[in-house]
């Protein structure tokens, strides 16, 4: 816990209290709802997280304790802002990656520059920490990270690099591609000092997200549906061995030749029961009789 100002015990009692009451309404609100898409269980919901959450953080604050409760977190976009029939679009796209083969993102870097000597020359190709306001040629490419990246991201398209990362020692980490509407174009130049700031969550017409965690609640729920499987073969198994397998002996088929069948109205074919052994016809006998 930190030096500040600690809250005091009735504080968290009534954060605690204020977590009662917001359970009340949104139960009153679950019990009273319209349809499946009820505003005020949403809203009474909002303010049960908000009330937990609060509580949680005193809590912690002032007795060093947690509680149980998880908040989820929204994973979703803030509700549409933006123009109802948008005349211009803006396409903003984020994706991590990390070095995991610097060697390797030096040698493609250095065999781009040998094969074409003009992309490390460009002007605002890429600019090198070690010679501010110099380009990438001041430094040597296939010896600088800085400057092979921008030999790179200067030769491909962000789209053939995501497509190829492991070919120039990356790996990916997490991407997202949002579509966001506006009014009107800006004008050239407009937003070149700061492309990103102008980003409104409220003007994303949609968005596309790509991370491994997605692919371990899938795994996870794989597992978990395995589990499931196994558990059920068990209980099969386990139902298996109360059942005894009888099957005719070889004299016994000339018995059913002459027009015998067995107990269920089917004919009983060649085998052997359980350890490879002829069954007994008086343990036939004794076993229907079970």
């Amino acid at each position: 816990m930190s030096d500040a100002a600690q809250p005091s015990a009735a504080e968290v009692r009534a954060a605690a209290e204020a977590v009662k009451a917001a359970l009340d309404r949104h139960l009153d609100a679950v019990e009273r709802r319209s349809g499946e898409d009820d505003a005020a269980v949403y809203a009474a919901f909002d303010e049960l997280a908000a009330a937990a959450e609060a509580y949680d953080e005193l809590l912690y604050e002032t007795y060093d304790e947690v509680t149980p409760f998880e908040i989820p977190g929204s994973d979703g976009l803030p509700a549409y802002a933006g123009p109802e029939e948008p005349s211009a679009l803006s396409v903003l796209i984020r994706r991590d990656y990390t070095v995991v083969e610097p060697q390797r993102l030096l040698s493609q870097a250095q065999r781009i520059a040998d094969l074409d000597p003009g992309s490390a020359t460009e002007p605002g190709a890429a600019q090198s920490p070690s010679r501010p306001g110099g380009n990438a040629a001041a430094a040597v490419v296939g010896s600088s990270v800085h400057a092979a990246l921008g030999v790179l991201f200067g030769e491909y398209e962000p789209d053939e690099i995501a497509s190829r990362h492991k070919e120039f020692g990356l790996e990916e980490g997490d991407s997202t591609l949002w579509v966001a509407a506006a009014e009107e174009p800006p004008e050239p130049g407009e937003w070149l000092a700061a492309p990103f700031e102008q980003a409104d969550p409220q003007h994303v017409v949609c968005r596309f997200d790509v991370s491994s965690v997605f692919d371990e609640e899938l795994d996870f729920e794989d597992e978990s549906d395995e589990d499931v499987e196994d558990v059920a073969d068990d209980e099969d198994v386990e139902d298996d061995e109360d059942v005894v397998v009888v099957v005719a002996s070889d004299e016994d088929e000339d018995v059913d030749a002459e027009g015998d069948e067995g107990a269920n109205g089917t004919r009983r074919g060649n085998g052997s029961g359980r350890g490879g052994a002829a069954a007994d016809p008086e343990l036939e006998v004794m076993d229907r009789e079970r």
